[in-house]
């Protein structure tokens, strides 16, 4: 069945969610603003709440519920966004004490993904993660008065499962699975036949708008789009690039990190990662004027660790023209955007070339 991306304009209050005092509440809702706003939402209002005791029926407790609540009335919006993972009856609770629609970060980063997908594979992977995510929620969407019937959370291939049983959805999810090996079987076959080519392999690896297309653009001259949005692009990218007369290497893109991503959904896009373990040098893209880029670097090597790679990595600190000072020594500056650091940056490249060819 066909499906649209066509996004429709919702009003949100964003509630942030921490269990230490030492968290950093504000960077957090400032993501998840970015993500509202790469999903179409314009946000409206925001609050947080430290959690000590977790409220089963709610996550949030009723004092905070009600602060929500008032914060709707005032500013007019109809849908809540949660930074933090709810259950099918808290999500539905919520839902039914505020009468708006009430979605976590995750089912709005599968909205993203629905979205951003191109690729045949691209778009099963979305189905496939929406309906294992959904799946035991589907009750508690159904029970929400009609409050989830469109827009952010409800889009992309695997909205129109939402409307199934769980038997059927199960059978899809078996059916999607099937068919997403396949794909990888095949993709198993050509990766082969590639690495008895003797061709040097370069993955581009990075928290999500590190500027990772920008690079591949510019070194490879490839067109692919790049945004200064959150996951511009979800599919793997590969091009042949002649660094000089002797060094030809094939440089791939994969689908950028953020944090509290749960595990299945790093599953659904791991063909991207693939490139990673298979390559022999990791391009780690860092977005060294973003105030948050060590704990963007940590999330990174943290599915770079999870993922069995053993490749050596070698960090390339962008957007170095925002810069007052360059304060890491561990790798390479450079601005993708400016084309400034590039020649040494295919310099090193050359140098790691030499040493594994």
């Amino acid at each position: 069945m066909a499906y649209s991306n066509e996004k429709q304009i919702e009003k949100a209050v964003l509630v942030g969610i921490i269990f230490r005092n030492k968290e950093d509440v504000a960077s957090q809702l400032k993501e998840l603003e970015r993500l509202a706003e790469t999903a179409g939402v314009q946000v409206v209002g925001q609050t947080h709440q430290l959690i000590r005791e977790v409220t089963p029926a709610t996550l949030i407790g009723e004092g905070k519920v009600e602060e929500v609540k008032t914060l709707l009335a005032e500013t007019g919006a109809n849908l809540v966004i949660v930074d933090y993972e709810l259950s099918g009856s808290q999500c539905k609770n919520l839902s039914d004490i505020l009468e708006v629609k009430v979605i976590d970060r995750i089912t709005l980063i599968l909205d993203i993904f629905a979205g951003r997908a191109i690729s045949g594979e691209g778009k099963l992977q979305v189905e496939l993660a929406q309906l294992k995510y959904n799946l035991p929620r589907l009750s508690s969407i159904k029970g929400t008065s009609g409050r989830f019937g469109g827009g952010v959370g409800m889009r992309g291939p695997g909205e129109t499962k939402l409307e199934l049983d769980k038997r059927i959805a199960q059978e899809n999810i078996y059916k999607l699975e099937k068919e997403i090996a396949k794909i990888k079987q095949n993709r198993e076959v050509q990766k082969k036949n590639r690495n008895t080519s003797g061709v040097f392999k370069v993955a581009i690896v990075g928290y999500t708008n590190a500027g990772k297309s920008t690079l591949l653009n510019l070194i490879s001259k490839a067109g692919i789009y790049a945004d200064d949005k959150l996951f511009a692009t979800l599919d793997t990218t590969s091009r042949n690039v002649f660094l000089d007369y002797q060094h030809k290497m094939v440089l791939t893109d994969t689908v950028g990190f953020i944090s509290k991503l749960p595990h299945n959904l790093v599953d659904a896009f791991s063909s991207t990662l693939e490139e990673a373990v298979d390559a022999n040098l990791i391009l780690h893209v860092i977005d060294a004027s973003n105030v948050d880029y060590k704990k963007h670097i940590e999330v990174v090597d943290e599915v770079l660790e999870k993922t069995g790679i053993t490749a050596p990595v070698l960090k390339v600190y962008n957007k170095c023209d925002k810069l007052e000072t360059q304060t890491d020594t561990d790798g390479i500056y450079i601005s993708a955007k400016q084309n400034i650091g590039i020649a040494e940056l295919k310099q090193k490249i050359m140098e790691f070339m030499d040493q594994k060819m």
